[in-house]
Protein backbone atom coordinates (compact mmCIF):
# COMPACT_ATOMS: atom_id res chain seq x y z
CA UNK A 1 0.00 0.00 0.00
CA UNK A 2 1.93 2.84 -1.11
CA UNK A 3 2.23 5.96 1.93
CA UNK A 4 0.42 9.48 0.81
CA UNK A 5 3.01 12.00 -0.52
CA UNK A 6 4.25 13.71 2.14
CA UNK A 7 3.43 17.93 2.17
CA UNK A 8 6.51 19.71 3.09
CA UNK A 9 5.79 22.54 6.07
CA UNK A 10 7.30 25.08 3.05
CA UNK A 11 4.44 24.16 1.14
CA UNK A 12 2.25 24.92 3.68
CA UNK A 13 3.89 28.00 4.80
CA UNK A 14 3.46 29.40 1.40
CA UNK A 15 -0.29 28.21 1.16
CA UNK A 16 -3.05 31.33 1.24
CA UNK A 17 -4.69 31.62 4.20
CA UNK A 18 -8.40 31.68 3.78
CA UNK A 19 -10.52 34.62 3.99
CA UNK A 20 -13.39 34.97 6.65
CA UNK A 21 -16.47 34.20 4.76
CA UNK A 22 -19.70 36.08 4.92
CA UNK A 23 -20.97 34.36 7.61
CA UNK A 24 -18.63 35.66 9.97
CA UNK A 25 -18.06 38.68 8.90
CA UNK A 26 -21.87 39.33 9.95
CA UNK A 27 -21.85 37.66 12.64
CA UNK A 28 -19.46 39.57 14.05
CA UNK A 29 -20.93 42.82 13.25
CA UNK A 30 -24.00 41.68 14.92
CA UNK A 31 -21.85 41.26 18.56
CA UNK A 32 -20.90 44.35 17.68
CA UNK A 33 -23.65 45.71 17.10
CA UNK A 34 -25.63 44.01 20.28
CA UNK A 35 -22.56 45.45 22.62
CA UNK A 36 -23.49 49.27 21.05
CA UNK A 37 -27.09 48.67 21.85
CA UNK A 38 -26.15 47.89 25.78
CA UNK A 39 -23.78 50.79 25.68
CA UNK A 40 -25.73 53.16 24.20
CA UNK A 41 -29.01 52.15 25.31
CA UNK A 42 -28.55 54.63 28.75
CA UNK A 43 -26.08 56.94 26.60
CA UNK A 44 -28.55 58.26 23.63
CA UNK A 45 -31.27 55.79 24.35
CA UNK A 46 -32.83 57.79 27.24
CA UNK A 47 -32.17 61.35 27.78
CA UNK A 48 -32.10 62.74 31.84
CA UNK A 49 -32.26 66.06 33.02
CA UNK A 50 -33.23 67.76 36.14
CA UNK A 51 -36.87 69.25 36.24
CA UNK A 52 -37.07 73.15 37.04
CA UNK A 53 -38.17 72.12 40.38
CA UNK A 54 -35.91 69.34 41.37
CA UNK A 55 -37.67 66.39 40.02
CA UNK A 56 -36.16 64.56 37.79
CA UNK A 57 -37.16 64.03 33.55
CA UNK A 58 -36.39 62.05 31.43
CA UNK A 59 -37.28 61.37 27.40
CA UNK A 60 -36.80 58.63 24.66
CA UNK A 61 -34.10 58.91 21.91
CA UNK A 62 -34.93 55.74 19.98
CA UNK A 63 -34.13 56.81 16.34
CA UNK A 64 -30.45 58.29 17.46
CA UNK A 65 -30.02 54.89 18.72
CA UNK A 66 -31.42 52.79 16.23
CA UNK A 67 -29.15 54.76 13.99
CA UNK A 68 -25.78 54.30 16.63
CA UNK A 69 -26.79 50.79 16.45
CA UNK A 70 -26.87 50.30 12.33
CA UNK A 71 -23.48 52.48 12.27
CA UNK A 72 -21.63 50.24 14.70
CA UNK A 73 -23.32 47.51 12.24
CA UNK A 74 -22.22 48.53 9.09
CA UNK A 75 -19.01 49.71 10.28
CA UNK A 76 -17.99 46.45 11.71
CA UNK A 77 -18.69 45.20 8.37
CA UNK A 78 -16.32 47.73 6.49
CA UNK A 79 -13.57 47.01 8.75
CA UNK A 80 -13.48 43.52 8.23
CA UNK A 81 -13.51 43.79 4.75
CA UNK A 82 -10.47 46.08 4.89
CA UNK A 83 -9.18 43.73 6.82
CA UNK A 84 -9.38 41.27 4.00
CA UNK A 85 -8.01 43.76 1.21
CA UNK A 86 -5.15 45.02 3.33
CA UNK A 87 -4.37 41.61 4.17
CA UNK A 88 -3.27 39.97 7.64
CA UNK A 89 -0.09 40.69 9.17
CA UNK A 90 2.65 38.06 7.71
CA UNK A 91 0.79 37.86 4.47
CA UNK A 92 1.86 39.13 1.32
CA UNK A 93 -0.41 42.45 0.93
CA UNK A 94 -3.19 42.68 -2.34
CA UNK A 95 -2.29 46.53 -1.96
CA UNK A 96 -0.79 47.55 -5.50
CA UNK A 97 2.98 48.52 -6.08
CA UNK A 98 2.10 51.40 -7.68
CA UNK A 99 -0.96 52.97 -4.69
CA UNK A 100 2.42 52.25 -2.15
CA UNK A 101 4.70 54.31 -4.19
CA UNK A 102 2.18 56.91 -4.34
CA UNK A 103 1.33 56.65 -0.86
CA UNK A 104 5.07 56.72 -0.01
CA UNK A 105 5.82 59.44 -2.11
CA UNK A 106 2.33 61.28 -0.66
CA UNK A 107 4.30 60.66 2.90
CA UNK A 108 7.17 62.32 2.31
CA UNK A 109 5.27 65.77 0.90
CA UNK A 110 2.98 66.06 3.83
CA UNK A 111 5.69 67.69 6.16
CA UNK A 112 6.62 70.75 3.30
CA UNK A 113 3.25 71.16 2.09
CA UNK A 114 1.88 70.99 5.92
CA UNK A 115 4.79 73.97 5.93
CA UNK A 116 4.06 76.23 3.40
CA UNK A 117 0.02 76.30 4.42
CA UNK A 118 0.57 77.11 7.33
CA UNK A 119 2.96 80.25 6.53
CA UNK A 120 0.09 81.24 4.29
CA UNK A 121 -2.90 80.79 6.42
CA UNK A 122 -2.64 84.47 7.84
CA UNK A 123 -2.72 85.77 4.30
CA UNK A 124 -5.27 83.22 3.03
CA UNK A 125 -8.06 83.91 5.62
CA UNK A 126 -6.88 87.41 6.71
CA UNK A 127 -10.33 88.28 7.60
CA UNK A 128 -11.37 85.11 9.13
CA UNK A 129 -10.64 86.24 12.93
CA UNK A 130 -12.54 82.34 13.96
CA UNK A 131 -9.52 80.85 11.62
CA UNK A 132 -6.52 82.82 12.71
CA UNK A 133 -7.17 82.20 16.93
CA UNK A 134 -7.90 78.87 15.89
CA UNK A 135 -4.75 78.40 13.93
CA UNK A 136 -2.98 80.00 17.36
CA UNK A 137 -4.41 77.48 19.17
CA UNK A 138 -3.39 74.29 17.07
CA UNK A 139 -0.04 75.92 16.83
CA UNK A 140 0.12 76.13 20.60
CA UNK A 141 -0.83 72.56 21.29
CA UNK A 142 1.68 71.54 18.66
CA UNK A 143 4.93 73.07 20.64
CA UNK A 144 3.44 71.55 23.35
CA UNK A 145 3.27 68.31 22.16
CA UNK A 146 6.28 68.67 20.34
CA UNK A 147 7.82 69.88 24.20
CA UNK A 148 6.41 66.81 25.99
CA UNK A 149 7.66 64.33 22.90
CA UNK A 150 11.20 64.93 24.45
CA UNK A 151 10.15 63.07 27.65
CA UNK A 152 7.78 60.93 26.89
CA UNK A 153 8.66 60.00 23.00
CA UNK A 154 12.26 60.29 23.08
CA UNK A 155 13.00 59.35 26.52
CA UNK A 156 10.56 57.04 27.66
CA UNK A 157 9.64 58.79 30.49
CA UNK A 158 5.60 59.00 31.03
CA UNK A 159 4.76 62.40 32.37
CA UNK A 160 1.44 63.31 33.27
CA UNK A 161 2.38 67.12 35.06
CA UNK A 162 3.39 68.38 32.16
CA UNK A 163 0.86 71.42 32.61
CA UNK A 164 2.89 72.27 35.36
CA UNK A 165 5.65 73.74 33.49
CA UNK A 166 3.02 75.68 30.93
CA UNK A 167 1.78 77.25 34.15
CA UNK A 168 4.87 77.94 35.31
CA UNK A 169 6.27 79.59 31.76
CA UNK A 170 2.76 81.79 31.87
CA UNK A 171 2.92 82.87 35.76
CA UNK A 172 6.56 83.63 35.35
CA UNK A 173 5.87 85.81 32.21
CA UNK A 174 2.77 87.43 33.93
CA UNK A 175 4.60 88.70 37.33
CA UNK A 176 7.59 89.72 35.33
CA UNK A 177 5.89 91.42 33.07
CA UNK A 178 3.50 93.23 35.27
CA UNK A 179 5.50 93.34 38.59
CA UNK A 180 9.37 94.87 36.70
CA UNK A 181 7.50 96.00 33.36
CA UNK A 182 10.10 94.18 31.34
CA UNK A 183 8.99 93.14 27.62
CA UNK A 184 8.15 89.94 26.06
CA UNK A 185 11.29 89.35 24.99
CA UNK A 186 13.08 89.69 27.77
CA UNK A 187 10.56 87.52 30.29
CA UNK A 188 10.69 84.60 27.32
CA UNK A 189 13.61 83.12 27.75
CA UNK A 190 13.67 83.40 31.66
CA UNK A 191 10.07 81.92 31.45
CA UNK A 192 11.88 78.95 29.63
CA UNK A 193 14.62 79.14 32.39
CA UNK A 194 12.65 79.11 35.36
CA UNK A 195 10.29 76.37 33.66
CA UNK A 196 13.50 73.99 32.91
CA UNK A 197 14.64 74.40 36.27
CA UNK A 198 11.61 73.42 38.06
CA UNK A 199 11.46 70.43 35.37
CA UNK A 200 14.85 69.60 37.18
CA UNK A 201 13.21 69.90 40.38
CA UNK A 202 10.58 67.25 39.52
CA UNK A 203 13.84 65.10 37.97
CA UNK A 204 15.52 64.35 41.19
CA UNK A 205 12.47 62.72 43.21
CA UNK A 206 11.80 60.42 39.96
CA UNK A 207 15.28 59.01 39.52
CA UNK A 208 14.64 56.02 40.62
CA UNK A 209 10.63 55.22 39.14
CA UNK A 210 9.39 53.87 36.16
CA UNK A 211 6.31 53.45 34.71
CA UNK A 212 3.27 53.93 36.74
CA UNK A 213 5.00 54.89 39.64
CA UNK A 214 6.77 57.77 37.51
CA UNK A 215 3.42 58.83 36.15
CA UNK A 216 1.79 59.19 39.67
CA UNK A 217 4.65 61.27 40.90
CA UNK A 218 4.49 63.72 37.78
CA UNK A 219 0.56 63.75 38.40
CA UNK A 220 1.10 64.99 41.66
CA UNK A 221 3.64 67.50 40.98
CA UNK A 222 1.07 68.94 38.23
CA UNK A 223 -1.83 69.23 41.08
CA UNK A 224 1.01 70.66 43.87
CA UNK A 225 1.49 73.35 41.45
CA UNK A 226 -1.85 74.29 40.70
CA UNK A 227 -2.78 74.27 44.42
CA UNK A 228 -0.04 76.84 44.86
CA UNK A 229 -0.97 79.22 42.81
CA UNK A 230 -4.46 78.74 44.02
CA UNK A 231 -3.29 79.36 47.89
CA UNK A 232 -0.62 81.76 47.17
CA UNK A 233 -2.59 84.89 46.78
CA UNK A 234 -0.71 87.69 47.56
CA UNK A 235 1.84 86.55 44.23
CA UNK A 236 -0.39 84.64 42.12
CA UNK A 237 -3.82 86.37 42.77
CA UNK A 238 -5.15 83.17 43.69
CA UNK A 239 -8.76 82.24 41.91
CA UNK A 240 -9.22 85.35 40.41
CA UNK A 241 -5.61 85.16 38.25
CA UNK A 242 -3.62 88.30 37.04
CA UNK A 243 -5.08 90.36 34.55
CA UNK A 244 -3.35 93.02 32.39
CA UNK A 245 -0.72 91.42 31.14
CA UNK A 246 1.11 93.25 28.37
CA UNK A 247 1.10 92.34 25.28
CA UNK A 248 3.95 91.76 22.87
CA UNK A 249 5.49 94.14 20.50
CA UNK A 250 7.56 93.94 17.67
CA UNK A 251 10.90 94.88 18.90
CA UNK A 252 9.79 97.56 21.07
CA UNK A 253 7.25 98.91 18.59
CA UNK A 254 3.69 98.36 20.04
CA UNK A 255 0.84 97.08 17.50
CA UNK A 256 -1.60 99.84 18.68
CA UNK A 257 -3.40 102.57 17.04
CA UNK A 258 -1.36 105.75 18.07
CA UNK A 259 1.43 107.45 17.00
CA UNK A 260 4.16 105.40 18.22
CA UNK A 261 2.27 102.00 16.92
CA UNK A 262 3.61 99.88 13.76
CA UNK A 263 1.00 101.00 11.59
CA UNK A 264 1.73 104.50 12.11
CA UNK A 265 5.49 104.16 11.05
CA UNK A 266 4.82 102.45 8.50
CA UNK A 267 2.44 104.36 7.12
CA UNK A 268 -0.72 101.95 6.76
CA UNK A 269 -3.86 101.59 8.25
CA UNK A 270 -4.21 100.08 11.47
CA UNK A 271 -6.21 96.86 12.05
CA UNK A 272 -6.60 95.16 15.22
CA UNK A 273 -5.80 92.03 12.82
CA UNK A 274 -2.22 93.20 12.55
CA UNK A 275 -1.94 91.68 16.27
CA UNK A 276 -3.33 88.53 15.46
CA UNK A 277 -1.29 87.90 12.68
CA UNK A 278 1.70 88.96 14.66
CA UNK A 279 1.19 86.45 17.55
CA UNK A 280 0.46 83.79 14.64
CA UNK A 281 3.74 83.92 13.63
CA UNK A 282 5.13 84.40 16.69
CA UNK A 283 4.12 81.58 17.76
CA UNK A 284 4.49 79.53 14.62
CA UNK A 285 8.50 80.46 14.78
CA UNK A 286 8.27 79.40 18.45
CA UNK A 287 7.21 75.59 17.17
CA UNK A 288 9.22 75.30 14.61
CA UNK A 289 12.31 76.85 17.04
CA UNK A 290 11.26 73.39 19.18
CA UNK A 291 10.93 71.24 16.32
CA UNK A 292 14.55 72.48 15.19
CA UNK A 293 15.61 71.99 18.37
CA UNK A 294 14.25 68.95 19.50
CA UNK A 295 15.81 67.57 16.20
CA UNK A 296 19.01 68.55 16.45
CA UNK A 297 19.39 67.11 19.85
CA UNK A 298 18.25 63.55 18.35
CA UNK A 299 21.25 63.74 16.80
CA UNK A 300 23.60 64.70 19.38
CA UNK A 301 25.03 61.99 22.00
CA UNK A 302 22.33 63.46 24.75
CA UNK A 303 19.27 62.61 21.76
CA UNK A 304 20.92 58.86 21.41
CA UNK A 305 20.87 58.59 25.61
CA UNK A 306 17.32 59.30 25.38
CA UNK A 307 16.42 56.20 23.11
CA UNK A 308 18.59 54.45 24.68
CA UNK A 309 16.79 54.87 28.20
CA UNK A 310 13.85 54.61 26.01
CA UNK A 311 14.76 51.62 24.75
CA UNK A 312 16.06 49.43 28.15
CA UNK A 313 17.58 51.63 31.19
CA UNK A 314 19.31 48.31 32.59
CA UNK A 315 20.85 48.07 28.91
CA UNK A 316 21.30 51.54 29.38
CA UNK A 317 23.13 51.47 32.40
CA UNK A 318 25.79 48.79 31.26
CA UNK A 319 26.29 50.58 28.71
CA UNK A 320 28.21 53.44 30.68
CA UNK A 321 25.20 55.99 30.35
CA UNK A 322 24.72 58.20 33.58
CA UNK A 323 20.79 57.87 33.10
CA UNK A 324 21.03 60.43 36.15
CA UNK A 325 21.50 63.64 33.58
CA UNK A 326 20.29 61.76 30.58
CA UNK A 327 17.01 61.68 32.60
CA UNK A 328 17.60 65.57 34.32
CA UNK A 329 18.24 66.72 30.89
CA UNK A 330 14.82 64.85 29.04
CA UNK A 331 12.87 66.53 32.39
CA UNK A 332 14.46 70.01 31.78
CA UNK A 333 14.66 70.22 28.12
CA UNK A 334 10.78 69.58 27.74
CA UNK A 335 9.88 71.94 30.42
CA UNK A 336 11.94 74.83 28.40
CA UNK A 337 9.43 74.28 25.75
CA UNK A 338 6.32 73.79 28.39
CA UNK A 339 7.66 77.34 29.56
CA UNK A 340 8.18 79.08 25.98
CA UNK A 341 4.87 78.14 25.36
CA UNK A 342 3.13 79.07 28.97
CA UNK A 343 4.84 82.96 28.19
CA UNK A 344 3.46 83.12 25.05
CA UNK A 345 -0.02 81.90 26.61
CA UNK A 346 0.26 84.59 28.76
CA UNK A 347 1.01 86.88 26.68
CA UNK A 348 -1.67 86.16 23.76
CA UNK A 349 -4.45 85.50 26.44
CA UNK A 350 -3.78 89.00 28.54
CA UNK A 351 -5.32 86.79 31.83
CA UNK A 352 -3.92 83.66 33.27
CA UNK A 353 -5.69 82.34 35.98
CA UNK A 354 -5.52 78.59 37.60
CA UNK A 355 -7.99 77.10 35.95
CA UNK A 356 -5.96 77.66 32.52
CA UNK A 357 -3.97 74.51 33.92
CA UNK A 358 -5.96 71.83 35.07
CA UNK A 359 -4.90 68.66 34.65
CA UNK A 360 -7.20 68.25 31.29
CA UNK A 361 -4.78 69.76 29.84
CA UNK A 362 -1.80 67.82 30.68
CA UNK A 363 -4.31 64.76 29.15
CA UNK A 364 -4.75 66.80 25.82
CA UNK A 365 -1.06 67.28 25.21
CA UNK A 366 -0.41 63.65 26.06
CA UNK A 367 -3.04 62.79 23.93
CA UNK A 368 -1.76 64.44 21.05
CA UNK A 369 1.56 62.96 21.73
CA UNK A 370 0.65 59.12 21.67
CA UNK A 371 -1.94 59.34 18.88
CA UNK A 372 0.47 61.10 16.89
CA UNK A 373 3.29 58.34 17.37
CA UNK A 374 5.73 58.91 20.53
CA UNK A 375 9.08 60.24 18.89
CA UNK A 376 7.63 61.49 15.47
CA UNK A 377 7.36 65.12 14.88
CA UNK A 378 4.71 65.24 12.16
CA UNK A 379 2.76 62.65 13.60
CA UNK A 380 2.48 65.08 16.56
CA UNK A 381 1.48 68.44 14.49
CA UNK A 382 -1.06 66.35 12.50
CA UNK A 383 -2.58 64.83 15.97
CA UNK A 384 -2.84 68.01 17.31
CA UNK A 385 -4.67 69.59 13.78
CA UNK A 386 -7.03 66.80 13.98
CA UNK A 387 -7.99 66.70 17.90
CA UNK A 388 -7.67 70.55 18.43
CA UNK A 389 -9.42 71.34 14.54
CA UNK A 390 -11.73 68.51 15.40
CA UNK A 391 -13.19 69.87 18.79
CA UNK A 392 -14.02 72.85 16.67
CA UNK A 393 -15.59 71.07 13.81
CA UNK A 394 -18.10 69.00 16.06
CA UNK A 395 -18.74 72.20 18.39
CA UNK A 396 -22.41 71.92 17.28
CA UNK A 397 -23.00 68.48 18.28
CA UNK A 398 -21.95 69.10 21.94
CA UNK A 399 -23.79 65.50 22.92
CA UNK A 400 -21.92 63.39 20.31
CA UNK A 401 -18.59 65.17 20.34
CA UNK A 402 -16.98 62.97 23.09
CA UNK A 403 -18.33 60.07 21.84
CA UNK A 404 -17.21 60.89 18.40
CA UNK A 405 -14.12 61.44 19.48
CA UNK A 406 -13.39 58.58 21.47
CA UNK A 407 -14.88 55.85 18.59
CA UNK A 408 -12.05 57.47 16.28
CA UNK A 409 -9.11 56.58 19.18
CA UNK A 410 -9.93 53.47 19.46
CA UNK A 411 -10.29 52.68 15.85
CA UNK A 412 -7.19 54.60 16.18
CA UNK A 413 -5.36 52.19 18.78
CA UNK A 414 -6.87 49.20 17.00
CA UNK A 415 -5.06 50.12 13.57
CA UNK A 416 -1.88 52.13 14.40
CA UNK A 417 -1.13 51.02 17.90
CA UNK A 418 1.69 53.08 17.95
CA UNK A 419 0.13 56.47 16.09
CA UNK A 420 -0.42 58.24 13.34
CA UNK A 421 3.16 58.25 12.18
CA UNK A 422 5.06 55.65 14.59
CA UNK A 423 8.40 56.32 14.64
CA UNK A 424 10.47 54.08 17.31
CA UNK A 425 13.72 53.79 14.87
CA UNK A 426 16.87 54.91 16.16
CA UNK A 427 18.94 58.22 14.58
CA UNK A 428 21.72 56.18 14.60
CA UNK A 429 21.83 52.36 12.72
CA UNK A 430 23.91 50.18 10.62
CA UNK A 431 22.93 50.94 6.69
CA UNK A 432 23.56 47.12 6.23
CA UNK A 433 23.17 43.95 8.30
CA UNK A 434 26.05 42.99 9.58
CA UNK A 435 27.29 39.66 11.03
CA UNK A 436 28.19 38.62 14.68
CA UNK A 437 30.34 36.05 16.27
CA UNK A 438 28.39 32.51 16.68
CA UNK A 439 29.54 32.69 19.94
CA UNK A 440 27.60 35.53 21.36
CA UNK A 441 24.82 34.38 19.67
CA UNK A 442 22.26 31.45 21.60
CA UNK A 443 20.92 29.99 18.34
CA UNK A 444 25.18 28.96 17.50
CA UNK A 445 25.19 31.20 14.47
CA UNK A 446 26.08 34.80 13.18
Amino acid sequence: MNAPPAVSTQALSTKPSRAPGVAFIFKKALISALVALVLFSLMIGVRTEAGPRGQLIYWTRFGDLAAMVAVVFGGSIVVELLRQWWGPVGTIRVVPVPVQSALSVAGRLVAPALLVFTFLVPVIFYDQRYILDLGILVLTYVMLGWGLNVVVGLAGLLDLGYVAFYAVGAYSYALLATNFGLSFWVCLPLAGILAAFWGVLLGFPVLRLRGDYLAIVTLAFGEIIRLVIINWQSLTGGPNGISGIPRPTMFGIPLSPGEDGLAARLGIEFSPTHRIVFLFYLILALALLTNWVTIRLRRLPIGRAWEALREDEVACRALGINTTTTKLTAFATGAMFGGFAGAFFATRQGFISPESFTFQESALVLAIVVLGGMGSQLGVALAALAMIGGFELFRGFDQYRMLVFGVAMVLLMIWRPRGLIGHRAPTVFLERNQAISSDLVKEGHG
